[in-house]
């Protein structure tokens, strides 16, 4: 079946309140998918950030994100009024998130709601409680102790605590009762707000394909919990830690610090911290996209404590086997592997047995010296179509950077004419390919430029911050794009 969406994190929806949510506005971005053809929407991990704003090192991988809580939503109910969150400063720029603003007013709006709500009664949030028990309440308890500790990660946490003694355990439960049930307060209204907002998606015909991110986070209630799941030692620190080697893009490698998995542990355990995590995404997505699908054949493993990612070496993965449990317990689902980078013929092979579509991405494919698996003429059905993902730069950014020789190539192969409406050749290009599925980040449909960018990869400070202003998403742009998915049987 041929389809098109596109790609749009939660955080760029255009709110009041200074960062996407799940309020009207989202609503009305599935009406836009609606009336452009589109059958799907992408969205980036949903869990809670911390340093870096990364979706990518959440604090857990199973808990949502507080600042995507509707605040539109708790006023109706009561908790709040319009002039509390009216007074907030989130920052002057509605087309950027300012984190810092939004972490410093948002948990004291949601205390305020908590504080009033008496949710503790409420039959729904008991019921959510025993529901998700085995991974709310030790989240809860890791975010309450984690404030009590001044935010520090856990690996810094007084002994007791930081190990898990049953003691500990029992006194910081008692002692901060209050914190612990308002951090499940907010994940209860996370998933009832999502939940929502997938079902009202669904009913349109629109799936929601969700992001998996190979690792966790080391500072994150799932490594905390779970020491055992991960290469630490004794006192919980880590042996070797997850990254990529040295390439053309980075001399010295990506270093990205996340605890790597001991799969020898999982293996014994038949992957039932595995079944779990991927059993509770398919609640919150209808299609899961696994970040880093290369790692499962063989990982790169860093000495923990190198500054770089120079000395890493590559080690065996589970291969197959996690995929064959993942049949035989989940049933069939729907999965796309993202199979980006240098892939090896174990990679390939790997692939192939799962049955997966991978992934292919135009911005790659340009290369004048050689001959690009990325160029649409190479591509199989069994496969997913980006112009860009979250990770490169829009599409208009990107090709204005291009040198002579690839972009003279790009222009004879798009049949690209002048500089105008460029992005639309490329889309063009995607939409037309074999490929089953083709997804258009929002950006490229707008026609924007590298402002508008989500993610330059190993850098701080700049990312996940895009948003769309209100405005941008018109009728006009929404008959054009079903237009173009209608010509090449997309709708």
């Amino acid at each position: 079946m041929r389809r098109s969406g596109i790609l749009l994190p939660i955080s760029s929806i255009p709110s009041k309140y200074g960062i996407g949510t799940f309020s009207k506005e989202a609503y009305e971005f599935v009406d836009f998918l609606e009336k452009a053809g589109q059958k799907l929407w992408q969205i980036l991990p949903l869990g809670p950030t911390g340093y870096g704003d990364s979706p990518y090192q959440s604090f857990s991988t199973f808990a949502g994100n507080p600042y995507y809580i509707d605040l539109e939503a708790l006023i109706e109910k009561g908790y709040l009024t319009e002039e509390e969150c009216k007074a907030c400063d989130f920052g002057d720029n509605e087309a950027y998130v300012d984190y810092e603003k939004v972490y410093n007013e948002r948990f004291a709006l949601l205390r305020k709601a908590y504080d009033r709500s008496n949710i503790g009664k409420e039959q729904a949030f008991v019921e959510f409680k025993e529901e998700n028990a085995y991974w709310l309440d030790d989240y809860a308890l890791y975010m309450a102790v984690k404030n009590s500790f001044d935010s520090k990660g856990w690996n810094e946490w007084d002994q007791d605590i930081k190990l898990r003694k049953e003691s500990a355990l029992k006194s910081y439960k008692e002692k901060y009762a209050d914190d612990v049930e308002f951090y499940q307060f907010q994940q209860y209204l996370f998933a009832t707000q999502w939940f929502a907002l997938k079902a009202y998606a669904n009913e349109k015909g629109i799936e929601i394909i969700g992001d998996i991110p190979i690792y966790v986070a080391f500072d994150s209630a799932d490594t905390w919990t779970n020491p055992e799941l991960f290469q630490l030692d004794d006192e919980c620190t880590p042996i070797a830690v997850a990254g990529c080697p040295p390439d053309a893009f980075s001399a010295t490698g990506q270093l990205w610090g996340n605890p790597l998995y001991k799969w020898e542990y999982h293996k014994e355990t038949e992957y039932a911290w595995w079944m779990k995590r991927i059993a509770y995404c398919y609640k919150l997505y209808d299609i899961v996209r696994i970040d880093h699908f290369r790692g499962f054949d063989e990982y790169y493993s860093i000495p923990y404590g190198d500054a770089t990612a120079e000395f890493g070496h590559w080690e065996q993965g589970p291969g197959y086997d996690l995929f064959k449990v993942m049949k035989e317990k989940l049933g069939k689902k729907a999965v796309i592997a993202e199979d980006l980078g240098f892939l090896t013929p174990s990679v390939e092979k790997l692939i192939q047995k799962t049955g997966y579509p991978g992934m292919k991405i135009l911005q790659f494919a340009f290369d004048s010296r050689e001959e690009s698996d990325y160029l649409p003429h190479n591509y199989v059905k069994n496969s997913v179509v980006y112009t860009g993902t979250h990770d490169n730069d829009t599409t208009v950014g990107w090709y204005s950077t291009l040198n002579r020789r690839d972009k003279a190539f790009a222009k004879r192969y798009l049949k690209i004419r002048g500089n105008k409406d460029v992005e639309w050749e490329f889309i063009r290009g995607a939409l037309a390919s074999v490929s089953e599925t083709a997804i258009i980040p929002m950006q490229d449909y707008l026609g924007l430029g590298t402002e508008a960018r989500i993610n330059v990869p190993s850098t701080l400070g700049t990312n996940w911050k895009w948003r769309l202003v209100t405005g941008q998403c018109t009728e006009e742009l929404a008959v054009r794009i079903k237009d173009l998915a209608k010509l090449y049987a997309r709708v």
